[in-house]
């Protein structure tokens, strides 16, 4: 399935359904007052964050979407039916921008329906106007207009590890031995156009569009590669020993350098999230050569692991460490939310 980044929707709520007129009939008076119901609302339409980050490629013939209209009122002074809300599903990470207003929404969790368009409110039927002045009012109101934009739908992937590396380094490959993801595979730069997409034991891996020297500038892939890896919990960034002179001290470190440049030169939040490293391609070189690039990057203080897709252990060895660094990043992240929320619950105490 190809992947769908960006969209525009046209999105529409539900009108409110108008007031009616109508006398009441009754035996022996045949006029005996008004008894036109109130139209009733129009649907609501609500956005709700998925885990299906293939929703915008799946809506990519789709004109647009609507709630539905309130139903006009009813004789009898019954009120006229609510029209359903709509809910759209949208991968977690999607940001909605209304193009008339300029309002941005954020999709960040999932199952939290957000309010988007208000439905109208359904118009008063005649028996509504009725007064001691005035026993058989002829006067209704309409129901209000639905709410409805034009929307600009932007997925800036929200996935728990992103692989990061130059054109080449592997990343097409390891996602595809990892979760099956059957991600295109070549040996020549930008295989990979958009980001390859994979689950992994409830995780979601991404294989980002290679990366250049001058990405930030826009070269390459530039800003598309950087608006992925935005809102990327952590990073997996893959140095490929293919080339005999990346086993030389310029060679890893400049490849791990170049890399952090970019990422720091487009916005200190990518800097600073929590990374590894991947020598890949450990197969293409000795023993001594592998240590000795190791014992390079290790004074950046992160995690070090060396592949090969053709290595089962080692394979094994690093989907086993993966696992447990994603449910320890998991787990603080829910205990400085229990945090968070305790503080608040104090606070709210106090006062």
């Amino acid at each position: 399935m190809a992947f769908v980044d960006e969209l525009t929707l046209h999105l529409r709520s539900g009108s409110g359904g108008p007031g009616v007129e109508r006398l009441r009939h009754e035996k022996g008076k045949e006029f005996a007052g008004p008894s036109g119901g109130d139209g009733g609302r129009g649907g609501n339409f609500y956005v709700v964050g998925s885990r299906d980050l293939g929703l915008l490629f799946k809506y990519r013939h789709e004109k647009g979407f609507s709630a539905e209209d309130g139903e006009p009122g009813k004789k009898d002074s019954l009120h006229g039916a609510n029209g359903e809300d709509f809910t759209l599903k949208l991968p977690i990470g999607t940001v909605l921008k209304n193009l008339s207003t300029g309002k941005v929404i954020h999709i960040l969790t999932e199952n939290e329906p957000l309010l988007l368009l208000k439905g109208g409110d359904g118009g008063f039927g005649n028996e509504h106007f009725k007064s001691s002045t005035n026993q058989t009012p002829t006067k209704t109101t309409p129901g209000y207009p639905a709410q409805e934009a034009d929307f600009y739908l932007e997925l800036q992937l929200v996935v728990d590890v992103g692989f990061a590396g130059f054109p080449n380094a592997g990343k097409s490959s390891l996602l595809n031995v990892l979760t099956n993801a059957s991600a295109k595979v070549g040996s020549y730069q930008f295989t990979t156009l958009e980001p390859n997409l994979g689950a992994f034991y409830g995780y979601i891996l991404a294989d980002i569009p290679g990366l250049i020297e001058g990405a930030s500038e826009g070269k390459g892939l530039g800003h598309k590669f950087l608006r992925h890896i935005k809102r990327t919990k952590m990073i997996a960034h893959l140095i490929s020993l293919e080339n005999e002179d990346l086993s030389a001290q310029a060679g890893v470190l400049e490849a791990y350098n170049t890399i952090r440049k970019e990422l720091e030169a487009y916005g200190e939040e990518l800097a600073n999230k929590d990374e590894i490293i991947l020598l890949t391609k450990t197969d293409m070189v000795d023993e001594a050569t592998l240590e000795e690039a190791k014992k390079k990057l290790a004074q950046f203080n992160k995690p070090i692991f060396t592949i090969s897709i053709f290595d089962d252990p080692a394979i094994k060895v690093f989907s086993d460490e993966l696992v447990k660094l994603l449910r320890a990043k998991e787990a603080k992240e829910q205990n400085e939310k229990m945090k968070e929320i305790s503080a608040v619950e104090e606070e709210h105490e106090d006062s």
